[in-house]
């Protein structure tokens, strides 16, 4: 069963992105895969820097990236903050690239060859394209195959009903899509 991981960029309560990063793991799931719903939430990721790396290699960052190590897919859901991702995401990213027991600084065994996507909900009519620019620029250069589908949720306040389904069929219908894109490149690479 191929496995993929969904990672919302959000711990907002009444999140929209968590709210899209649901309806992500159903259409996964529909489409055969195990899904591993990734909260950054329970993660106790400092901000990263070298001299923290060097002196103790935070536990949790550590368990981050033996989750995304474990995985033959991984599905982003980002909120966009001022045109680009959440800091809380762009900080898990990059605890997770981060080389650990010897490797070399580029084995980046997280990510290296891992099918990806990306999908963003936004109070903005652009549906927080700008963000999932930056997101897939980040992506591929830790070595991702980033799917060419996405999902973006315009005017998200009002593209989400009270049980957190979308309104509009055509963003529902670009959720499925993706799903069945990540999950066939995802286990095509794993195999």
């Amino acid at each position: 069963m191929t496995k993929i991981a969904v990672i919302v960029g959000s711990t907002r309560e009444g999140s929209f992105n968590r709210a899209l990063g649901n309806l992500a793991i159903k259409a996964l799931e529909s489409h055969g895969a195990t899904v591993a719903d990734v909260d950054l939430a329970t993660f106790d990721l400092p901000l990263y820097s070298a001299a923290i790396e060097a002196n103790a290699f935070p536990a949790d960052a550590e368990r981050l990236k033996a989750l995304f190590a474990a995985q033959d897919g991984l599905l982003f859901v980002s909120p966009e903050y001022n045109g680009s991702l959440p800091p809380l995401l762009k900080n898990a990213i990059d605890w997770a690239s981060r080389p650990t027991g010897g490797e070399s600084l580029v084995a980046l065994t997280a990510y290296r060859g891992k099918a990806t996507a990306v999908m963003s909900a936004s109070i903005s009519p652009f549906g927080g394209l700008r963000g999932l620019m930056h997101l897939r620029q980040i992506l591929s250069t830790i070595q991702t195959l980033v799917i060419p589908e996405q999902v973006l949720v315009p005017n998200a306040h009002a593209a989400f009903d009270a049980d957190g389904n979308l309104t509009e069929a055509l963003p529902a219908t670009l959720i499925d899509m993706t799903a069945a894109r990540l999950v066939a490149v995802a286990r095509a690479l794993a195999a």
